[in-house]
């Protein structure tokens, strides 16, 4: 009896310590791939979010293609690389001039800032601080900046923090673009691939939330994100249409506030106003009558890319999602953080029903 109990102990603890050395050795593994991926681990996640949204146009353009997913990919790759590089290097160039000249305008003792225009005397008092700032800079910058140092101190390292995380962004992105074909090329394969995870990861509703995934990915990146892009490229043309000073710089503003879900209003009205004082008439009421369609569009184009039913989250989720994304990791961030924040609140969602059912069911 106690040479059997003794050989069931010696079993007990070769079978547990064979268990610990193959968990060490399992989890040494993965924590040695996760290092080696760990650069890169934003850009694939992107790079698969990418692939999610616009697999249904994907599929679209394969068929216009006949059948050819290669030349299909390229296609797809060759315009989504054009929708993201061209409008960069216009911006980009544009705030080179802007600095340049604001650089070149300093050196020469020249008004940096215009002077309100005859037209703001007859703008209501409440609007008189703002005024004699405006006007106290466009006479001496250096007085105004003196004056107001800790507030502009903070404004604008959060914009050399947003600038210098741009050019990193973008090229994050074209990664994740070219990264994102290539699985869009094997997506047949890859979604096997996936639902098995789910299901090995999850159990038997692994499914029901890889469905969850493509779905709540596709509406934030429809409803959410392209929303704010194509909102960021119309106010982006109006301002460089009208000759707006930093507009480059205004334009990343605007596409930072529309993802977050602010909207671009807080600096298009007074881009306007500003307009009105300081340019013709006709060009500013242009730019005005175009910024307003450009505001209104949030409500036609968000039903239209979500559909009918309910919103994929509440503001707020986004809103949280896209600014703790931004300020942990940069600009790629700012898209990133909404989709997983999102995503994040529907597996809890559906938890908290499952959870419901299985009660109700007892």
């Amino acid at each position: 009896m106690d040479q059997n109990n003794s050989n069931f102990n010696s079993f007990n603890f070769e079978k547990i310590a064979d268990t610990i050395i193959r968990l060490g050795v399992l989890f040494l593994l993965i924590g040695w791939c996760y290092d080696i991926l760990k650069p890169f681990v934003l850009i694939l996640v992107w790079a698969v979010v990418i692939a999610i949204a616009f697999s249904p146009i994907y599929e679209s353009i394969v068929k216009l293609f006949r059948g050819k997913k290669i030349l299909a990919t390229i296609f797809l790759a060759l315009l989504l690389l054009s929708i993201l590089v061209v409008p960069s290097v216009l911006i980009s160039q544009s705030l080179y001039e802007e600095i340049n000249n604001f650089s070149t305008s300093y050196q020469a003792g020249g008004h940096l800032i215009p002077p309100p225009g005859e037209s703001t005397k007859d703008w209501p008092t409440i609007t008189k601080p703002i005024l004699e700032i405006w006007k106290s800079a466009s006479e001496d910058v250096s007085n105004v900046v003196f004056k107001y140092s800790d507030q502009l101190k903070v404004v604008g390292e959060w914009l050399l923090f947003t600038l210098a995380g741009i050019g990193k962004g973008i090229l994050q992105f074209i990664i994740s673009i070219i990264i994102a074909m290539g699985l869009l090329l094997y997506s047949e394969s890859l979604t096997a691939v996936s639902k098995n995870i789910f299901i090995k990861l999850i159990g038997k509703n692994g499914e029901h939330y890889a469905l969850i995934t493509v779905a709540t990915i596709r509406n934030v990146v429809k409803g959410f994100l392209g929303v704010a892009l194509i909102q960021s490229l119309m106010v982006g043309v109006g301002f460089f249409m009208a000759g707006v000073p930093f507009a480059g710089i205004l334009t990343i503003i605007c596409l930072i506030l529309a993802t977050i879900q602010v909207g671009i209003g807080l600096i298009a009205i007074p881009v306007v106003i500003y307009m009105f004082s300081v340019t013709d008439t006709t060009t500013a009421t242009i730019l005005a009558i175009w910024i307003g369609i450009t505001m209104i569009s949030d409500n036609i184009l968000k039903p239209i890319f979500l559909g009918r039913g309910n919103p994929p989250a509440p503001m707020l989720v986004i809103f949280l999602g896209a600014i703790g994304g931004f300020l942990y990791n940069g600009f790629i961030g700012l898209f990133l953080g909404a989709v997983i924040l999102t995503l994040g609140y529907k597996f809890f969602l559906s938890w908290i029903e499952m959870i419901e059912e299985e009660n109700i069911e007892e």
